[in-house]
């Protein structure tokens, strides 16, 4: 059974930094397509910053570009989503998707139903 798990989020200060952290366990896999989005309650899923982590390309939101940088340690098969510059407007529930094949990490930003695996996702509160 495939489990994803986030962890890291809290509440931080504005201009403050914080790194999120998901573990996919429960699949071998070689190449995966991996996710941040972001859910406000009452507004649609946002695409935070996706990796392709064969290819190592990344997709970056324009809310978050420059402050964002989404990783992937494949020996760690650990996601990571480091955080800085932090906004009161980066307020959400984050949430780590994956799929077990190969992507074009544009093209698939603005379709979270292509992600199979999904967290239960962690609150990330940020202060003015």
């Amino acid at each position: 059974q495939v489990q994803v798990e986030e962890s890291g989020g809290g509440s931080e200060q504005a201009g403050g930094s914080l790194r999120l952290s998901c573990v996919v366990s429960g699949v071998n896999y070689s190449a995966y397509c991996m996710a941040w989005f972001r859910q406000v309650i009452g507004k649609e899923r946002e695409a935070v910053a996706v990796i392709s982590t064969r290819a190592g390309s990344t997709y970056y939101g324009d809310s978050v570009k420059g402050r964002f940088t989404i990783s992937h340690d494949n020996a760690e098969r650990t996601l990571y989503l480091q955080m800085s510059s932090l906004k009161p407007e980066d307020t959400a529930m984050y949430y780590c998707a994956a799929q077990i094949f190969w992507c074009s990490p544009a093209s698939v930003a603005k379709r979270p139903e292509f992600f199979t695996y999904w967290g239960q996702g962690t609150q990330v509160t940020v202060s003015s």
